[in-house]
């Protein structure tokens, strides 16, 4: 290496530069996004759901994590915000009628009903939240807007389901750019802050009849005076029969109910006691 007469070394040969760190393909990445499960990394089928976020999830992987976070060992970083099935919507999707072909891995699986585009990634795609309809947001803006209402919210009609859905609210895109998705959490953790207080089912339990308005408290019924009065008749009728009944008893007889037994006095062994034999 060097004073030899052969060779001079340069910095090229002699000092060794950081290696680049590799990029992912993009190309897969939009793949993945477009055609996998953001879950469990499986081939979409339906029934596909998506959350605030614009994630593709399959609904079966989400119900496995749901009853086991666990099941996937990256669950809570994928799908965390997701609660329960109602952090969710089906989507409701137009599939592709074209045969996909041999050598085309790119060949979109639904397609958007308005332009007949394909769902793989090239267009943005968005799905209403108010019906779970999956449309390409060019064929969404081309689709006149309706008048507004009377608070002055846009609301319009979805052209595929003909439900109503505001486009400032219920309009979510699918697997969007990482600026416009850290908009959609933002929008995501305000709407949660603003929802009202669940109340407990154990509070609502325990709560007594004292707890209850007065107006469900059910008033006792009121006794009809003739009712009463001839009730207390009849109750001070037989405590006369009984008494006559007791007068014309014999002495046998009375000792069996211990009225004809003379009451023994207390010895001082029994005295504040309680005895049969005292």
């Amino acid at each position: 290496m060097g004073n030899d007469g052969g060779s001079i070394p340069d910095r090229r040969d002699l000092v060794r530069n950081k290696p680049k760190a590799e990029q992912a393909d993009k190309a897969n990445q939009t793949r993945a996004r477009w055609f996998s499960c953001a879950l469990s990394k499986k081939p979409l089928h339906q029934p596909i759901v998506s959350c605030a976020l614009g994630k593709l999830y399959n609904k079966d992987a989400i119900i496995e994590y749901l009853l086991d976070k666990s099941t996937y060992g990256d669950g809570d970083e994928i799908c965390g915000h997701i609660r329960s099935l109602k952090d969710v919507k089906t989507l409701s999707l137009t599939p592709n009628p074209a045969p996909p072909s041999e050598d085309s891995e790119d060949h979109a699986q639904f397609i958007c009903p308005l332009t007949l585009k394909g769902m793989n990634g090239v267009l943005p795609f968005v799905y209403i939240s108010t019906c779970g309809c999956v449309l390409s947001l060019a064929g969404l803006k081309n689709v006149s807007a309706s008048p507004k209402a009377g608070d002055g919210d846009q609301l319009d009609v979805c052209p595929q389901c003909a439900k109503k859905f505001s486009r400032a609210d219920d309009v979510l895109t699918l697997n969007p750019p990482e600026d416009e998705l850290e908009r959609m959490r933002d929008t995501m953790v305000r709407k949660r802050l603003a929802e009202p207080p669940k109340k407990s089912k154990k509070r609502k339990n325990a709560a007594g009849p004292e707890d209850e308005p007065a107006s469900k408290k059910k008033s006792a019924p009121s006794l009809n005076p003739g009712v009463s009065a001839a009730s207390r008749a009849v109750v001070s009728s037989l405590a006369m029969e009984e008494a006559k009944r007791k007068a014309n008893m014999s002495d046998a007889v009375k000792s069996l109910y211990g009225d004809g037994k003379p009451k023994k006095k207390e010895t001082f062994m029994t005295m504040g006691t309680f005895t049969r034999y005292a």
